[in-house]
């Protein structure tokens, strides 16, 4: 049986409501960590791309990446779990390790599935959460891998059809306006 249902998350999985990159996060993470990703993504066979501003090069060590001087390329890393599936992961801080989802290729249970696999197989590896927020939201995650249950779950409950993100954080479609300032 899938950690989640299509119909159950699909909101979480609508480009107009999460916006089309929703923030995938590890937090409490060190270079280590981040090595442990990058040696992951070798051993699965995933296919990568790891770029400085627009020069593709060969994937260096972690330690490397982290260590870049301020006002480098940005350096980035594209990843295939499955084949028009990418995962964008950016090199911000040791700290969290940070990548994005293209929600426009997530689309029904196969690739819901598909998702969810590759959260736990990080999650498994670092043994650490792995958590979904959308891009306008980076605070409240929607779903993600959860150590102690080993699989993928729901931190927060689907949003009705009818729910939008504003101006920054998730809207209450029941909230009423407030007065105080």
């Amino acid at each position: 049986m899938p950690d989640l249902l299509w119909d159950e998350v699909r909101s979480f999985f609508d480009p107009d409501l999460m916006r089309t990159l929703p923030d995938v996060r590890v937090t409490d993470t060190l270079v280590g960590d981040w090595q442990v990703v990058l040696d992951l993504i070798e051993a699965q066979g995933w296919r990568s791309e790891y770029s400085e501003g627009d020069i593709v090069m060969p994937l260096p060590r972690a330690e490397q990446v982290l260590s870049l001087p301020a006002d480098a390329d940005c350096p980035s890393l594209r990843i295939w779990p499955a084949p028009d599936v990418p995962a964008i992961f950016r090199f911000l801080s040791e700290d969290t390790i940070d990548f994005d989802i293209d929600l426009r290729e997530l689309q029904g249970q196969e690739r819901l599935n598909l998702l969810c696999g590759f959260f736990v197989t990080i999650g498994r590896k670092l043994g650490k959460p792995v958590l979904m927020s959308p891009e306008s939201d980076p605070d409240h995650p929607v779903l993600g891998f959860e150590v102690g249950t080993d699989r993928v779950v729901l931190p927060a409950d689907p949003w009705p059809a009818d729910h939008r993100c504003g101006t920054g954080a998730l809207e209450d479609p029941n909230s009423q306006p407030s007065d105080e300032k």
